[in-house]
């Protein structure tokens, strides 16, 4: 099983000037531990669930090239991109730029996106979502055309919303055959669709028995397609709140263990979290002692 980490908040000890140096301790500890990937939001406004709208919040690419610089080893991915807030030209290239300087570490995470209220709060479009969906479409197929080869196709693109003259991509990514895709959600008429054509892994919630019925609901849309379902790498986003005794409402180490085995018997390749109280070193630690050595075998 592989392990991934999602940094989801900001809100830590020292206002605006600590954020800076807490992610980099954050992202060099992750990376020293043994961390397999380490993710950001790609948000603009803190979202409900975390923390008050007014919360501080990264604009996720810009981050990812810091955190890049203070890694050497895990893959960094946006957990997962809204697509409307950029054009699929900008995609390709963001991710290949990560991709080139971190050496071959990116990945490119996109879905179909939802928080109405912070695109609207700033002013970028957000279309219906059967439109948006027809967007994610198009910027899957020209990343797949960008990719190809040594500088992309290029030749001319033809979508339901874009056009394009000609897709060069230069300098190419490292990772061949393309940055791996990652497609978040689970939907399961439109998303899972979308990743059985295009993706290289999917990302769905839940209980191990919610994201067995979701893997399986891939299965058959890559039967549809006639793609193998191995190809494609499936991933879990969940929560952890670990402490060595497990006080306080808290899990031990052998309770996530025990938990992470679960959704590996359902079927889940890589785990991605996010965990409490991350600006604790100590946090992370325990998780590279106590949690990471006894999950490589699953």
């Amino acid at each position: 099983m592989r392990l991934g980490l999602q940094i989801n908040s900001f809100t830590w000890p020292g206002g605006a000037e600590a954020i800076g140096p807490t992610l980099g301790r954050i992202v060099r500890t992750a990376d020293e531990v043994g961390f397999d990937s380490i993710w950001v939001m790609d948000h603009f406004f803190q979202i409900r669930g975390v923390g008050r709208t007014e919360e501080p919040m990264l604009e996720g690419w810009t981050t990812l090239g810091y955190m890049a610089a203070h890694s050497v080893r895990a893959r960094l991915g946006l957990m997962v991109g809204g697509v409307h807030y950029r054009r699929a030209a900008l995609w390709v290239k963001a991710a290949t730029t990560l991709d080139v300087l971190s050496g071959g570490r990116a990945w490119l995470g996109i879905g179909a996106a939802w928080n109405q209220e912070e695109s609207e709060g700033l002013g970028f479009p957000f279309p219906p979502l059967g439109e948006r969906f027809e967007q994610l479409e198009d910027a899957l197929r020209f990343a797949h055309g960008m990719f190809e080869g040594q500088h992309g196709t290029g030749g001319a693109f033809s979508g339901t919303h874009l056009r394009a003259s000609r897709l060069l991509n230069s300098p190419q990514s490292l990772s061949r055959p393309r940055v791996p895709i990652m497609v978040g959600g689970g939907g399961e008429r439109k998303t899972l669709r979308l990743v059985a054509r295009y993706a290289d892994a999917t990302n769905v919630f839940g209980s191990p028995e919610a994201v067995a019925h979701k893997y399986a609901v891939l299965r058959e849309h890559c039967r549809a397609v006639g793609r193998p379902f191995e190809e494609i790498e499936r991933t879990t986003l969940q929560m952890v709140d670990v402490t060595p005794d497990g006080a306080r409402g808290t899990e031990t180490p052998s309770r996530v263990v025990e938990r992470f085995g679960d959704l590996s018997d359902a079927g889940a390749q890589h785990v991605i979290f996010s965990l409490r109280e991350i600006a604790d070193p100590a946090r992370l630690e325990l998780i590279g002692r106590a949690v990471i050595p006894q999950l490589r075998d699953l």
